[in-house]
């Protein structure tokens, strides 16, 4: 195993429990237990879009909670995929995160997504998708890694993501990063590589004006941003 894969293992391995990645995920999740938790108060049910997401993320909440506080999860994935079927609590929907006009304007409680708007495309993609998060509920909780945090998360390379494409693209085709396997030709990998845009407090905070963003650390250095809003009169409840 190469060194980049065991760093992916050792960070972002979420299926570990002990993983770095796995213990700053359990602390950033706080506020958004938080905000469901308010949430319920009022409204006596909770109803939660995650763009672009996976099932298995949300065992983080305890299938008694879901139940109590009777939340419904829609699942939204741009992908081939078969989707798993309709479940008490969850409902699995094919969509594109930038483009959810099936959707009326605050069909849900919570707009969520974790590690997802770096992937969408250029910056004008990432404006569509910040303008349906922000249609689609009054609270948003969206997470992606922080441009400046020295090590890429994706390919798991200190200082990759600073490095010019040319030097990128050229990396990738002569190892096999983090997860990734070594591609093959040119094309490959430059379309890869457009999937993987990481972004900076000031990008966030101009996708979601309203949104309070979120620092979190390790060992005093910021790792991912967390753009986080709340209906006004949760805001001043809600641990933040």
């Amino acid at each position: 195993m190469n060194v980049s894969k065991k760093l992916a293992n050792q960070i972002s391995n979420y299926d570990n429990p002990n993983s770095i990645g796995s213990k700053l995920r359990s602390k950033r999740l706080l506020t958004l237990i938080s905000m469901i938790h308010k949430i319920h108060e009022k409204y006596k049910e909770v109803n939660i879009l995650d763009i672009g997401g996976r099932k298995n993320y949300w065992s983080i909440l305890p299938k008694e909670l879901l139940k109590e506080y009777k939340i419904h999860i829609t699942i939204v994935n741009f992908t081939e995929e078969i989707l798993p079927e309709t479940e008490e609590h969850y409902k699995f929907i094919h969509g594109d995160g930038c483009n959810l006009h099936f959707f009326e304007n605050n069909s849900f409680h919570i707009v969520h997504s974790n590690s997802v708007i770096e992937h969408v495309g250029d910056w004008e993609h990432m404006v569509s998708f910040a303008k349906e998060a922000m249609r689609l509920a009054p609270n948003i909780f969206i997470q992606t890694p922080y441009f400046w945090f020295p090590i890429e998360p994706h390919f798991m390379c200190p200082f990759f993501h600073w490095l010019p494409r040319p030097v990128r693209i050229s990396l990738v085709m002569h190892f096999a990063l983090g997860n990734h396997q070594r591609y093959k030709s040119i094309g490959e990998a430059a379309s890869t590589l457009e999937h993987y845009r990481l972004l900076d407090k000031k990008m966030l905070q101009y996708l979601f004006p309203d949104s309070l963003i979120k620092n979190e650390r390790i060992i005093g250095i910021t790792k991912s941003l967390t753009a986080v809003r709340y209906e006004n009169n949760l805001i001043n409840e809600v641990k933040v």
